[in-house]
């Protein structure tokens, strides 16, 4: 069983270990149906900043496991909700809370960073 429980109808981890990579289709149904905060990591194959975040937004997912949803878009695969919410650079991090955005941070940050920037959003 996971530390965020399981889901009763698949049994299935409802907070697995892992982010999860949303496409055009499980876009909306992530961010708009959480009670939790869904913290969106807007990023391409080809870029060097978004690699170097990628281990970092791991472990920040790690440390806010059932505090924050963590999703990761690749906008090259995606190009429906990256257009939707103006993705202009990357990597661009969008919080999302009841369907809505919240914050917007771009520019790559470590797994403190990330933290520190949750934090000054009300996020605990």
């Amino acid at each position: 069983m996971s530390a965020g429980g399981n889901c009763g109808a698949c049994k299935q981890p409802l907070w697995p270990d892992q982010v999860l990579e949303l496409t055009d289709q499980s876009f909306a149904a992530h961010t708009g149906r959480s009670d939790l905060p869904v913290l969106v990591d807007f990023w391409a194959s080809w870029c060097g900043p978004c690699k170097m975040m990628a281990p970092q937004f791991e472990q920040a997912a790690k440390d806010w496991r059932g505090k924050v949803r963590f999703a990761k878009l690749n906008t090259e695969q995606a190009q429906g909700p990256a257009s939707q919410f103006g993705i202009r650079s990357i990597p661009t991090m969008i919080l999302f809370q009841n369907g809505r955005e919240v914050a917007r941070q771009s520019g790559a940050m470590n797994q403190a960073q990330i933290s520190q920037w949750l934090q000054s959003k009300g996020i605990r």
